[in-house]
């Protein structure tokens, strides 16, 4: 590993919108990686990925060349290859026949160079981003309620808040370090509450004071409602809304025409009139409170509205702006605000000005001094890979992300690339589902080597700073995008030596914002580049350290009250799709792997594609919790394990949307969810999808376990799982070997004088079959096959690899299918964190009496670093003392 030195370097962590400060300290191990106990996101709290982040810097798959063709090239000839497809198709098909696909994992530096490129100088706004996946609907309901992309409060509210209401978001897996947070500020102050909405009992409903399992997109009706109940029972701060806010009048007058009564609003909701009334009792008697949400809400055709019902009861009530009070949205993304504040999505401009605006659209362009500007909004992101496959657009550069598995409807997605006549991609990973259908790939930087700035969900900038060498010929995305508008034409615009000459510009132009009554303003910054601290905008005169919340007193103009009628989702369950298919994160995995996916500590929580349902919809299905299913919808088909939870509501089924071809056959969630969009955000309704799930019965299951990463092209599922010393592969077939010894030998590649050292058991007549094989005293191989799911456990297995010599007991319990004793086997993880498995738990809880989370937490350290996992040990500690 090529290190730039061996200080310590203060960064950010490069998964969530939480921003948690990193440092990174260069070793000859690899990299050390802790919390900074300095940063206001986290203050040293990290989650069990950020913690794992030093495990995932490996180059074995990286890209560090660029390819054209699939073949390797100099950077000058991909360069030039680049700009001359995309200056050719401007020239014979105008500049809306090219596009950008960029990304939240980008830094903001790389997103205006891209925006500059796209809107100012090829004149086009066919540039839009995978934020359009996750944030675009907040994005849409703050500019119609405030004018403005802002959120109005910061993470020290959600520990002055009374009462936290949590939207749409399991927050205690996705964004843990926030929830470690509000439960402290509760365990410091026990009156506080915590109400959980969301139609599953998430490990943050577990902790939460009460949970509310609404019924699918219903939320407008919820909050509809609760905007009735507080005027009903004379809870509205009158003062702040004649001040402050216009539109009262329709907003009010349509809570009333929809959610009339409680009961109503209760059975829409498909909750008990009880929990719908504590719910409202507790909002409106608590002054300090704070409503999160996230992708429960944004990922909709209303979420939109349902973002604008949120804010409509805090306008309602006077809690914005306030410590302790306030809408707050939870960012997917590390920059997807970043990306937002220089105009990274297609209806954008820079500067958080608005493109439709003559005079904003005037404004950019004298800035940059640019031939021309975009004058309307591009492509958004469903609508893009829509416009590819119809031949509209005929280039298309791709940017830190990975839209053949992370857009819903994936198969169009990749049919749509696949008949592009030129496909860019500029990526850290060589061999990723976007790769195949690329003409061109160009190796970037990635976390650890790039240089810049994010902005996380409380407006809060911090620097990504880097403490790696650039491998190979990777270079900055900035570098790369700036080097094809030379050669476009353009240099003179995009001569930047550094990120910090970009951030300067981008500082600069925000100041013209700032100037037009924009709160976005960083003018005010007066640190240096190098040593820019963590800081909230906006950043000016008045606030030249920074503004940890807006306060609203009516100088940037009337905060808005929208009107918002509920509306049920597009596509409807029927007889041929009965079930609704929700997708979404798990606790230990990021996006499509690419990271994550590399390091053995975050594989083994929840180490397959799983579908959940209720036990109820299960046996109705003849399911098996266990066992594999097939999952169906309009759009495409999946297989995933049947996992089976009380706390999924009846009639849903939620599928993890990480897994993608790189890593499992048939595990593509995204391949399922419907195209359906939000008519104002443009977001896709990834929570709401058609569809029906029945068991999937193949000839043969199996796992094998080797020393390197195996293919099995004859198994019709198979999912490949990262371990310590070597990885493990889930299999299932639909056609039974002639010879299973010779079918296994050829997927293990042995060679034939090996086979002294084959160790195997079969029979035949139940279909059951074993093998290893062992070189020297070491095993290399192992494969389990069953006609059925029930196989014997994992783990034990997988540490016999990391033994030398394997002993004669040990060769023994290989035949056996067992462990040689229960201590061998610490069962599924539980704790990523300390590689803390659920069987040794149970052991521990049985043997010592242990009674409390953190008893267990004294004796096996699980639960005692993120805190993720410890809604899960609670529940083992409930099982266990039963």
């Amino acid at each position: 590993m090529d290190h730039q030195s061996r200080r310590t370097v203060r960064t950010t962590c490069p998964y969530c919108g939480v921003g948690c400060g990193v440092l990174a300290t260069p070793t000859d191990a690899g990299v050390a990686i802790e919390g900074d106990p300095d940063h206001p996101a986290n203050f040293g709290r990290l989650c069990s990925k950020g913690s794992a982040l030093g495990e995932t810097l490996s180059l074995d798959t990286r890209l560090l060349h660029p390819e054209i063709g699939g073949i390797r090239a100099g950077w000058d000839e991909a360069l030039d290859t680049v700009a001359g497809r995309f200056r050719e198709t401007i020239e014979r098909h105008g500049p809306d026949s090219v596009a950008f696909y960029v990304s939240g994992q980008l830094l903001t530096e790389d997103y205006y160079v891209a925006n500059k490129l796209m809107k100012g100088f090829i004149g086009s706004a066919n540039i839009d981003t995978n934020s359009r996946l996750c944030m675009s609907s907040t994005v849409a309901g703050h500019k119609r309620a405030f004018g403005e992309d802002l959120v109005p409060g910061c993470y020290e509210d959600l520990e002055l808040a009374d009462l936290v209401v949590l939207v749409g978001s399991n927050t205690a897996w996705c964004h843990p370090v926030l929830f470690q947070r509000i439960l402290a500020a509760r365990r410091a102050d026990p009156k506080r509450r915590i109400v959980c909405i969301d139609p599953r009992r998430t490990a943050t409903a577990e902790s939460a004071d009460l949970h509310l399992p609404i019924r699918p997109g219903s939320d407008v009706l919820l909050f509809n409602g609760l905007l009735h109940y507080l005027r009903h029972n004379d809870r509205l701060d009158f003062e702040f809304i004649e001040r402050h806010t216009e539109g009262y009048a329709a907003a009010l007058g349509m809570a009333q025409e929809t959610a009339p009564t409680l009961p109503a609003v209760a059975a829409g909701c498909g909750l008990a009139e009880s929990e719908v009334a504590q719910f409202y009792r507790l909002f409106a008697a608590t002054e300090r409170t704070v409503t999160l949400w996230s992708q429960g809400v944004n990922q909709s055709t209303s979420g939109t509205d349902k973002v604008n019902a949120i804010v409509n009861a805090h306008l309602a009530t006077g809690r914005i702006g306030k410590p302790g009070a306030g809408p707050f949205s939870l960012t997917g993304q590390p920059n997807a605000m970043g990306g937002r504040e220089v105009g990274g999505l297609a209806n954008q401009l820079a500067a958080h000005l608005d493109l439709d605006d003559p005079g904003h659209r005037r404004q950019v362009q004298e800035f940059w001094r640019s031939p021309r500007i975009a004058d309307r909004p591009g492509y958004l992101a469903v609508d893009l890979f829509r416009a590819i496959g119809e031949g509209k657009i005929r280039a298309v550069w791709i940017m830190a992300t990975n839209p053949a598995v992370s857009l819903p409807d994936a198969n169009a997605v990749r049919r749509a690339l696949s008949a592009c006549p030129f496909v860019v991609v500029s990526d850290c990973e060589r061999d990723t589902d976007l790769a195949r259908f690329a003409h061109v790939q160009l190796p970037a930087l990635a976390w650890g080597e790039k240089d810049g700035t994010v902005t996380n969900s409380e407006r809060r900038i911090s620097r990504q700073r880097a403490f790696l060498g650039a491998p190979g010929e990777a270079r900055p995305d900035w570098w790369i995008i700036a080097e094809v508008a030379r050669r476009m034409g353009f240099g003179a615009a995009f001569g930047y030596r550094d990120p910090a000459e970009i951030f300067a510009e981008h500082v600069e132009l925000s100041g013209i914002a700032g100037a037009e009554k924009r709160r976005f303003d960083l003018s005010g910054l007066q640190t240096a580049y190098d040593d820019l601290a963590p800081t909230q905008w906006p950043v000016n005169a008045g606030h030249p350290q920074g503004t940890p919340r807006l306060a609203f007193d009516g100088g940037s103009g009337k905060l808005k009250f929208v009107a918002v009628r509920p509306r049920l989702p597009v596509n409807a369950p029927d007889a041929e799709y009965p079930l609704i298919l929700n997708t979404g994160r798990i606790r230990d995995q990021w996006h499509t792997m690419t990271r994550t996916g590399k390091t053995p500590r975050l594989t083994g929580h929840m180490p397959e594609p799983y579908a959940e349902l209720h036990p109820g919809d299960g046996e109705r299905l003849e399911l098996a919790d266990g066992a594999l299913a097939r999952l169906d919808s309009r759009y495409g088909t999946a297989l995933a394990r049947v996992r089976f939870s009380a706390g999924q509501r009846p009639g849903t089924v939620f599928v993890p949307m990480h897994w993608s071809e790189g890593n499992s056959r048939q595990g593509l969630a995204n391949a399922l969810v419907n195209p359906a969009v939000d008519p104002v955000s443009g977001e896709p309704e990834f929570k709401h999808t058609p569809a029906r799930i029945t068991p999937y019965r193949p000839a043969w299951h199996g796992f094998a376990i080797a020393r390197r990463r195996l293919e099995f092209p004859d198994a019709a599922y198979r999912v490949v799982i990262p371990c310590r010393n070597c990885w493990r592969h889930e299999l299932a077939g639909e056609a039974v070997p002639e010879d299973w010894r010779e079918w296994a030998q050829n997927q293990a590649g042995t060679a034939t004088d090996m086979e002294r050292d084959w160790l195997e058991f079969a029979d035949p007549r139940a279909g059951r079959y074993r093998c290893a094989w062992i070189a020297g005293d070491r095993i290399e191989f192992a494969l389990f096959v069953s006609p059925c799911h029930e196989l014997p456990p994992r783990d034990w297995l997988a540490g016999l690899f990391g033994q030398d010599i394997l002993s004669d007991a040990a060769r023994a319990s290989l035949l056996a299918g067992r462990p040689l004793s229960a201590e061998d086997d610490q069962g599924r993880i539980v704790c990523a964190c300390f590689s803390v498995g659920e069987k040794a738990l149970r052991r521990a809880i049985a043997a010592e009496d242990l009674a409390t989370t953190e008893q267990v937490g004294t004796r096996l350290k699980a639960g005692t670093n993120c805190g993720s996992c410890l809604p899960e040990i609670s529940s083992l500690l409930a099982e266990t003392r039963r």
